[in-house]
């Protein structure tokens, strides 16, 4: 990247900010735009208007070269690609809501309008098939009044990162996605990309439509994956011996398959997953097909909750304390938005029960959702003291110097939900803990302890031989 080279972000949130970061980082001189006078600020005073492990540092080393305004107009004059990261808020139908993008899209195309040099505007945000080709593109044409294609590009760019590390996402993609007015926008998008990553990525260039349907099908198909691991985890709960781990694995080798979101453990979360795969059921709708692929995965989602709860809710004697510890929807983000966290502490204070909850930097973001409805503890360590009962909803790294010695010693031992397996080596064998792992079924140490089962059994003789093992027992004893 030519180190004369200038951009512009639209949007200095969870994305936009780490975006215009890792462009000034790789040699751009980036402008932030936001109608937030306290992120541009805060960005202009090397301040991170986020959270996000890495951005602190990388905003820091590049304060020559990132600055932030209000004014869009000086955006748009003084750099050549704008790229636009703006809220698109779901809608209870599932489809996107564009305020967002259309107040842009009108600012950018007035700036355009008395812009003689050729500019490219990229947009980010997710939207709807269609979106791109009868919204985006008449606004900006309308108050450029310019022609999109000839006059100025159009891009539509979607990024497929995660909160926690999206610095290293940004810069290391599986593949870049681009939706393209015309092949010279798409060139000048590409060429930026080349310099933009760490390696030369690969690229996938198309019209409009189909790269709008491209990023709801890619989270779609990945919510669909997540959904079915938990539902082996489920299975294998149930079968003596069986371990989601180990079947998971093996399943993760096949290429047809891979290894990626096949882990098995709680629902999915975030602000993505959730509303993507909600939206590409809309839009069959709208269109009179079915989804049921993406209906059942939604729906099997979100009664995850309500499951575990119950779980929770029998291993949890009367008046027990049940502790929760990660309140975001993943570790190293604050972002609590679709957590399945939240949706069990909710769950469990409607049945009576009390809650206490820890996360190092979610604690806050939880207590503007789910208010004083839990007590918030200051710590790991509070939070295991204050509970019978705990839950381990996200692998934290503060986790992995926790040892079984930090458990407390009670007459009662404490009963641990790891809901991710983080401490199967740890605590299994700890006898002042009752360490429940999900996805794994009770242990059968010594198949003389059952007789043989006849050949040729029917399948539901085989599922009651199973179902006499240590995991029949263990429910039995928690009852």
């Amino acid at each position: 990247m030519h180190t004369t080279e200038c951009v512009s972000v639209v949007g200095l949130g969870k994305l936009g900010a780490c975006l215009a970061a890792s462009a000034a980082d790789k040699g751009a001189h980036v402008i932030g735009v936001d109608t937030s006078q306290k992120r541009v600020k805060q960005l202009n005073s090397g301040i991170a208007p986020v959270v996000e492990p890495g951005l602190d540092e990388m905003i820091l080393r590049n304060r020559l070269r990132l600055s932030a305004t209000t004014d869009m107009s000086e955006a748009v004059a003084r750099s050549r690609i704008t790229f636009v990261v703006v809220p698109t808020p779901s809608e209870s139908h599932g489809g996107f809501n564009l305020e967002f993008v259309a107040q842009a899209m009108e600012s950018i195309g007035r700036a355009l309008a008395s812009k003689r040099t050729y500019h490219l505007v990229v947009l980010t945000s997710t939207v709807l098939p269609g979106s791109m080709e009868n919204r985006v593109a008449p606004i900006l044409e309308r108050f450029s009044g310019r022609v999109c294609g000839r006059d100025f590009g159009l891009c539509y760019n979607p990024e497929f990162i995660a909160l926690g590390s999206v610095l290293h996402d940004l810069a290391n993609p599986d593949f870049v996605l681009i939706g393209e007015a015309d092949s010279k926008s798409g060139d000048l998008l590409q060429e930026w990309y080349q310099s933009f990553c760490d390696h030369p990525p690969i690229v996938r260039r198309m019209n409009f439509v189909n790269a709008e349907l491209t990023k709801i099908s890619v989270n779609t198909f990945i919510t669909t994956k997540i959904a079915f691991a938990n539902t082996v985890a489920q299975l294998c709960e149930r079968l003596p011996d069986a371990d989601v781990d180990v079947v998971t694995g093996a399943l993760g080798v096949d290429s047809r398959i891979g290894q990626r979101y096949l882990t098995g453990g709680l629902g999915y979360g975030g602000p993505c997953f959730p509303r993507d795969n909600q939206a590409l059921a809309h839009v069959a709708h709208t269109l009179g097909l079915s989804a049921e692929i993406a209906d059942a995965t939604d729906l099997q989602n979100r009664t995850w909750a309500e499951r575990l709860t119950n779980r929770i809710a029998e291993a949890a004697a009367p008046n027990a304390t049940v502790g929760i510890i990660g309140l975001a929807y993943k570790p190293d983000t604050p972002v609590v938005e679709e957590s399945q966290s939240l949706a069990i502490a909710r769950e469990l204070t409607s049945r009576g029960l009390r809650v206490v909850v820890f996360d190092p930097i979610a604690n806050q973001a939880a207590h503007e959702v789910i208010g004083d409805s839990v007590v918030y503890a200051e710590s790991v360590a509070q939070c295991l003291a204050l509970s019978q009962v705990v839950v381990f909803a996200n692998k934290m790294r503060e986790l992995a110097s926790l040892r079984a010695e930090d458990f407390p010693v009670r007459s009662h031992p404490i009963v641990v939900f790891d809901c991710w397996r983080t401490f199967r080596t740890r605590l299994e064998n700890c006898e002042w803990v009752r360490y429940v792992p999900l996805g794994r079924g009770g242990r059968v140490e010594s198949s003389s302890r059952r007789p043989p089962l006849e050949p040729d059994a029917p399948l539901e003789a085989t599922l009651a031989y199973a179902e006499t093992g240590d995991a029949v027992r263990e429910r039995e004893s928690s009852k």
